[in-house]
């Protein structure tokens, strides 16, 4: 069964971070990477967000099916932004040169290719630091760390449930589809696309029903268990802050400095070498 945006338990220095920790360095991550067009930048952050991989112990194929939408997206949306707006590199730099030759609206130009180049920097940049988040972070810690930080509680713990049940679903559809296949219902690749997303389709109401009855199921324990009755609560999971976790941060927070400063020597967010 491929894993999808499910915890992967394993013993490293990202995985001893609390997840308030993490899930302030995503965010702080996630906009420096947003925040500039330096190329520059881009890469070194590209490079970081690689060297997270071995030191979280996790491994490509644990994550192989996000990596590879991930790409897929990239290129689609890389794509899309060629056919829409081809000249928009050259408008952001302000000159124009065309390559092999060739001229018009749709002509490839050094400009625009070095704006896509940039624009797929910022996804390899932080799409791997959002998976690593969810694959080294336990739900249960990171809603107590929520909490920590300030979340009330009752929303720490409806992140806790979702990321919970992502992976509940996941198995929840591959047992289902491995009982219509039982059944005779061809879903493997020897079947057509078409079939397999009629195949695909005929899953969901079944998987449909057997989610609200799981939903109903957890409300109705935590009903009987009075959750939401006081305003705090204690948490079997939640952990202090340690030195590491401040180091982390620390320097998350000067990402988003050098960002800064970066498009100020650029006096804007995009560094120009055709100038």
């Amino acid at each position: 069964m491929t894993n999808l945006f499910n915890y992967i338990d394993r013993k490293s220095k990202v995985h001893d971070l609390t997840g308030a920790t993490k899930f302030v360095c995503l965010l702080l991550w996630s906009f420096a990477a947003m925040y500039t067009y330096d190329t520059r930048f881009l890469l070194a952050l590209t490079v970081l967000s690689l060297i997270l991989f071995p030191l979280s112990k996790i491994r490509v194929k644990d994550v192989s099916f996000m990596l590879g939408f991930t790409a897929v997206f990239m290129i689609l949306n890389n794509v899309l932004v060629y056919l829409f707006s081809p000249q928009h590199g050259t408008e952001i730099y302000g000159t124009c040169t065309y390559l092999f030759g060739l001229t018009g609206r749709y002509a490839p130009t050094k400009e625009q290719l070095f704006y896509h180049l940039n624009y797929f920097l910022k996804y390899l940049a932080s799409i791997p630091v959002v998976i690593l988040f969810v694959s080294t972070t336990n739900p249960s810690e990171f809603a107590a760390s929520l909490n920590k930080l300030g979340v009330k509680y009752s929303i720490a713990y409806s992140v806790a449930l979702a990321l919970r049940y992502i992976p509940d679903v996941q198995k929840e559809y591959d047992e289902i589809s491995k009982a219509q296949q039982a059944r005779g219902i061809e879903m493997s690749k020897k079947a057509t696309l078409i079939n397999r997303i009629k195949s695909a389709a005929a899953i969901l109401i079944p998987l449909i029903l057997t989610s609200m009855d799981r939903v109903e199921i957890v409300s109705n324990a935590m009903e009987l268990r009075g959750f939401g009755k006081n305003k705090k609560r204690t948490w079997y999971m939640g952990r202090p802050f340690k030195a590491s976790d401040v180091c982390a941060m620390v320097f998350c927070v000067l990402l988003v400095v050098i960002a800064a400063l970066l498009n100020i020597i650029n006096k804007s967010r995009f560094y120009n070498p055709f100038v």
